[in-house]
């Protein structure tokens, strides 16, 4: 199951990449500068775009690295451009297109910490329904959002992505 889901984050974040690269042809069709982007938020009290790929894209490695005891890359978090952002979805793609099933192997019991948790852990089976798969969703979608509420042409299609049609 999760080197499944693994599979659909893979694919979100390669939308997400999409995403970037239209607003940057929308920027220029437009004639403005494409990384003023990065800045814009929906509501004041929430992450700009750049923030919000940033946890999107640590979500996903984050979730993989915790469900099967391997570690993650770090990355800086400075991202200034829409190039910058879209290396970076690209980059934990590649991260994610490095482990196997058979790496999820014990992932439903393992214990999963983060320092936010205070000492409390999820086992990964919790972990994952509760936490990643939500915070995943959450942070893409608002990406989407940011750049189609800021004139992206955008929609469903692109959210969605290619889908595995069949005749019957």
């Amino acid at each position: 199951m999760y080197f499944e889901m693994l599979g659909q984050m893979k694919k979100v974040l390669g939308q997400l990449d999409k995403w970037l690269e239209a607003a940057g042809a929308h920027a220029t069709a437009k004639s403005f500068d494409p990384n003023v982007f990065v800045g814009l938020r929906l509501a004041p009290d929430q992450f700009a775009l750049a923030r919000q790929v940033q946890v999107a894209c640590d979500t996903a490695k984050l979730c993989a690295s915790r469900l099967t005891g391997k570690e993650a890359p770090k990355q800086a978090d400075d991202e200034q451009t829409l190039e910058q952002l879209r290396a970076r979805a690209q980059s934990v793609i590649g991260y994610l297109d490095g482990f196997s099933a058979a790496d999820f192997a014990g992932a439903d019991t393992r214990q999963v910490t983060q320092p936010r948790w205070e000492g409390k852990f999820m086992l990964g089976a919790d972990y994952f329904r509760e936490h990643a798969l939500p915070n995943f969703f959450f942070h893409t979608s608002h990406v989407y959002a940011i750049l189609r509420h800021n004139g992206v042409p955008l929609g469903k299609k692109d959210f969605l992505g290619q889908l595995s049609l069949r005749t019957p």
